[in-house]
This record gives structure tokens, C-alpha cells and sequence, in this order.
């Protein structure tokens, strides 16, 4: 496997790809505070999932748990799925993702170009609701008792964190550890807490922000149906083993219309496409930019790009329908990115 902060400049497998993203000043205070988004989607699959992908399936081999011709079993909303697809096509194994229709379509669309087996658990539902409990159960229950599959159970499983232990080292690369605050999306938890466990290595006094949907649960009540896709945790399912509540110093819960909103504002103030929750993310770091020390540099964990949220996060129809769609929430955001980046 090739280290990300010594990649070489040609590769034989996409997988070696992974890492090494860059950062992007998006806002800056007049006392020198800055926002600095990890850019994720610069990864094979435009996603921070694809690290945790590889290292689950690396460390599986490592165990003898998997073997030529094998099968992987996951449970995902799409992006981990598109990072186990593009490991099992390039090492042979058959690859099974149990999805449901709260799943991006184009996620859907690009684990099946790469030869992965779809099963729905709510294949005659026409509505677009999220079943993570439900999806864990069939994905265990398939897995169960086979020869040579390996359920990777994202949530639990310790080697999803570990594969994001190169994003905090990439990230004391990049600052030579001038690094305040991370804040993050909190799913599984391996991106966040991965991350904030390495950089504390070299960063001691870090603090950890982690932002969830409203209607999760990781940071307590109340719980409710949300749309912001591969994040969260959400009434019925168990907070996975990895959101690690000793590595975040606080919890923050943004709203649906509010990530939404911000990952628009954001393509059209700065011509980057983020997902919905990274919006929630960036949404979450803007409120809190002004109130920062001078000279304060917070980075943001963007797991991935808006381009497989064109069916929803960017469609005006769409959002509309469930009313997520609000011109005013964006022209706000707006308002703030205009005023932060006039002092870069």
C-alpha cells in the first residue's frame, strides 16, 4: 500500500490515489482567524471513505478473514460502498451492498458500473426514508455462517478509524501542526474521531467539534427524520463504536435546510461543489469563525463533492418538495462568505 504523503507520481491500482487532498482557505475574520476546508473529494470516488474502504479490506486480509475470490458484505449509504466497489474490482473480490432509497441515485449508479451487487431493503418503497438499522440487520444476516465473507461493518469495525489516521497526519504536514480546531461530521465516527486521534499526537491542545444532522441522536435528543446522507446516527440505530465522546470536546446538530443551503451558497459563491452534509459542516464552522482568537486556524473535514447530490441537494424541485428549499437561508450564507472573503 502506498503512503499518501509520499505518493509517487504514477500508480498501478486506483486505490493508491487516496490521499494527500488539499486545503482551501474559504474564509478568513479581520483578526486573522481562517477556515480551512480538507478537501475530500479529491479522492478516487470523490470521497474521505474511500480510506477507511481500503484499510477495512487491507486489514480483513491481513487476518485471513478474506481470501481470493471472496465477498464483501456492507451496509451504506453510498459512499462507502463506492470506495468497497473500487477495492473489490481491482482485487477480485464479489462485493454486495445493501442500500436503501435514501441512498444518492449517482451512489448507486457508480457502485453498479463497478460491478457491485445492490440488494434494497425497501425495494417496493417509493419514498426516500433512511433504514440504517434495518440495512445493518440484512447485511450481518447475509454474511452470517458464509466461507470467505467478510461483513465490514463500517460502525464497528476499529479499522475505519484507522484509515483515517493519514488525514491528520497530512493535515500536521500541510500547517507544520499550526492547527486549532478540526470540526467534522460525526457518522461512524472513524473520519472524525480517526483524524483527531492522529493530529493529537502532534497537536495536543486540539479541540473537536462534531457536527450531526438534527434529528440524530449521537448528541442526545430529539430524534427525527433527516435527509443529510451518510451522516449521523439515526432513531433505531446504535451509535457506532468509533464516535469516540472522549476525543470531541462538542457536539453541534444543523439543520437539513441549513447544510442544504450553505453547500449551495458555496458552489455559487466559490465554484466548489460540496455534499449536503459537509454543508452542515461548513454551516457549523461559519457561525463559529468570528467568535475565534486571533490568528485561530480551524480546519473542516469535507468528506465529499456535490456532484452525486445533483438529483437532490441541487435541485430546485427536489427541495422544494420537501421543503428544504429556502432562497433566504443562502442569501445569509452568502452574505457571510462575501464578508469572511473579503479578508483573504
Amino acid at each position: 500500500m502506498t503512503d499518501a504523503l509520499t505518493r509517487p507520481p504514477m500508480v498501478r491500482r486506483i486505490s493508491d490515489l487516496i490521499g494527500y487532498t488539499p486545503l482551501f482557505e474559504l474564509a478568513r475574520t479581520d483578526n486573522g482567524a481562517r477556515l480551512l476546508l480538507k478537501l475530500e473529494m479529491f479522492n478516487p470516488t470523490g470521497s474521505a471513505k474511500i480510506r477507511m474502504a481500503r484499510q477495512m479490506i487491507d486489514d480483513a486480509e491481513q487476518r485471513g478473514e478474506l481470501r481470493d475470490g471472496g465477498h464483501i458484505i456492507e451496509s451504506t449509504s453510498g459512499n462507502t460502498g463506492l470506495g468497497l466497489a473500487v477495492v473489490a474490482a481491482e482485487r477480485g473480490y464479489r462485493f454486495t451492498a445493501v442500500v436503501d432509497n435514501h441512498a444518492a441515485a449517482d451512489k448507486l449508479r457508480g457502485m453498479k458500473a463497478m460491478g457491485t451487487e445492490l440488494v434494497y431493503v425497501d425495494a417496493d418503497s417509493d419514498g426516500d426514508e433512511l433504514h440504517t438499522a434495518a440495512r445493518e440487520d440484512l447485511a450481518e444476516d447475509m454474511a452470517r455462517g458464509k466461507n470467505n465473507t467478510f461483513f465490514t461493518e463500517q460502525h464497528n469495525n476499529p479499522s475505519n478509524a484507522v484509515g483515517y489516521y493519514a488525514v491528520g497526519r497530512e493535515i500536521a504536514q500541510a500547517l507544520d501542526n499550526q492547527v486549532d480546531v478540526l470540526i467534522g461530521a460525526v457518522g461512524t465516527g472513524g473520519g472524525l474521531c480517526g483524524t483527531a486521534l492522529e493530529l493529537k499526537k502532534t497537536v495536543p491542545n486540539l479541540t473537536v467539534i462534531g457536527v450531526e444532522p438534527k434529528g440524530s441522536i449521537a448528541f442526545g435528543p430529539p430524534a427525527h427524520d433527516y435527509y443529510q446522507s451518510g451522516t449521523g446516527t439515526p432513531e433505531g440505530a446504535t451509535i457506532g463504536l468509533l464516535v469516540d465522546y472522549d476525543l470531541i470536546d462538542e457536539g453541534a446538530k444543523v439543520g437539513d435546510i441549513e447544510a442544504f443551503a450553505t453547500a449551495r451558497a458555496v458552489a455559487r459563491h466559490c465554484g466548489l461543489l460540496i455534499g449536503g452534509s459537509a454543508g452542515g459542516v461548513v454551516h457549523e464552522a461559519l457561525a463559529r469563525l468570528p467568535h475565534l482568537a486571533p490568528d485561530t486556524v480551524m480546519v473542516a473535514f469535507i468528506n465529499d463533492g456535490g456532484e452525486k447530490y445533483m438529483d437532490t441537494v441541487f435541485n430546485d424541485d427536489w427541495m422544494t418538495e420537501r421543503d428544504l428549499h429556502s432562497p433566504q437561508v443562502e442569501h445569509d450564507v452568502e452574505e457571510r462568505l462575501t464578508k469572511l472573503r473579503r479578508n483573504r
